[in-house]
């Protein structure tokens, strides 16, 4: 529901079937633009973004990037020429009747605007001056479609468990710490000195509590701790979906885990057809050297011990040698592999052989 106090629509809720009517909006001036008598500004809120007029000066004349204001209007069509076909309300505007302040703004360590987004990500600051001003960071149209993805994708995993039978339930942040594969992060515990509690790495034995317990099908996304070095792909703390099931076999397990992936990419606008490709691990370490191998690029390994069996090379004296193919190598110039040589040493590789 739309309506409150503050507001009757929100930006993009004012669409050709209001014009005439008056609306009252909330939010954010996104941009401001004057143009000798008339000033217009783009009032943004979660939704987006709508044209208010301004014929009046001095109503005009105090607002500013990020102020958050109130406009009360008559919605009306843009004249001929003016629309917008990027914005989802283009055709029309609103002409204020009145604009009251509701909080100001200092001036901007940065801007957040829509527009200036839309030209280039190169105008944003480093990533440490967002960090400082991060409630200013969150306002970004980008920001604001990712915590908005995120919760689809949440309510998206919810809704196929619970479909499935799954039962939604919390488990404790605070417990006895168990040994598992990194440390805990521990907290002191006031009424009794000396002694803490550890925050879970994972729900683990509290999932096998549930299950012993009768809970024949849990979910939770779980918030996790783990006192370990920082890697790409984790922090000191993370989300993860995590389901127990019982009386299921490996397939039950896999056919309902692909029911959930496909739901949560779908709510991110992908189809994934189903069952969902598989490949042991014994076959995914020998064709491409890795458990988790990304199949988009191809590039299987192609084992070469038989061929390199009687060789005097140590390098290739070993009880597996793989190699990748690629077609039409022999026409690179010599600089191009002692560059790709070099990017392999950086990441630590001993080097590239190509034969």
């Amino acid at each position: 529901m739309s309506q409150t106090a503050y507001r009757t629509h929100h930006a993009t809720e004012v669409t050709e079937q209001l014009v005439g009517q008056k609306v009252t909006l909330a939010g954010w001036v996104d941009r401001r633009r004057d143009h000798g008598g008339v000033a217009f500004i783009d009032l943004r809120d979660n939704t987006g973004l709508v044209q208010v007029v301004i014929y009046d000066e001095e109503m005009a004349r105090p607002l500013r990037s990020e102020f958050v204001i109130q406009v009360v209007g008559e919605v009306r069509l843009r004249p001929d020429g003016n629309e917008n076909e990027h914005l989802a309300t283009g055709k029309i505007e609103v002409v204020a009747e009145s604009i009251e302040v509701l909080a100001k703004s200092d001036a901007l360590p940065f801007q957040v605007s829509t527009a200036l987004e839309n030209e280039s990500e190169n105008k944003l600051p480093g990533e440490d001056v967002r960090l400082k001003y991060r409630y200013l960071d969150l306002r970004r149209p980008s920001m604001q479609r990712n915590l908005k993805l995120r919760a689809q994708m949440s309510k998206a995993a919810r809704h196929a468990l619970e479909e499935m039978g799954f039962e939604e339930i919390e488990t404790p942040t605070m417990i006895k710490s168990t040994p598992e594969g990194a440390r805990d992060f521990v907290v002191p515990a006031r009424l009794v000195p000396g002694s803490w509690y550890a925050l879970p790495q994972s729900p683990q034995l509290l999932k096998q509590l549930l299950m012993v317990s009768g809970v024949e099908r849990y979910y939770q996304l779980a918030r996790c701790y783990r006192d370990e070095d920082f890697r790409a792909d984790r922090q000191p703390e993370f989300t993860q979906l995590d389901m127990e099931m019982a009386f299921v076999d490996q397939e039950d397990v896999m056919a309902m885990a692909e029911k959930v992936i496909a739901a949560i990419w779908k709510s991110a606008g992908y189809d994934i057809k189903l069952p969902i490709q598989r490949i042991t691990w014994q076959d995914a370490m020998d064709k491409y050297g890795s458990d988790k191998p990304d199949l988009r690029f191809g590039n299987p390994l192609i084992e070469l011990t038989d061929y390199f069996k009687n060789t005097p090379f140590r390098v290739f004296q070993a009880s597996y040698v793989g190699a990748v193919l690629f077609k039409g190598g022999a026409a690179t110039p010599r600089r191009q592999f002692d560059a790709w040589q070099d990017w392999a040493k950086q990441r630590g590789a001993k080097g590239l052989a190509y034969v």
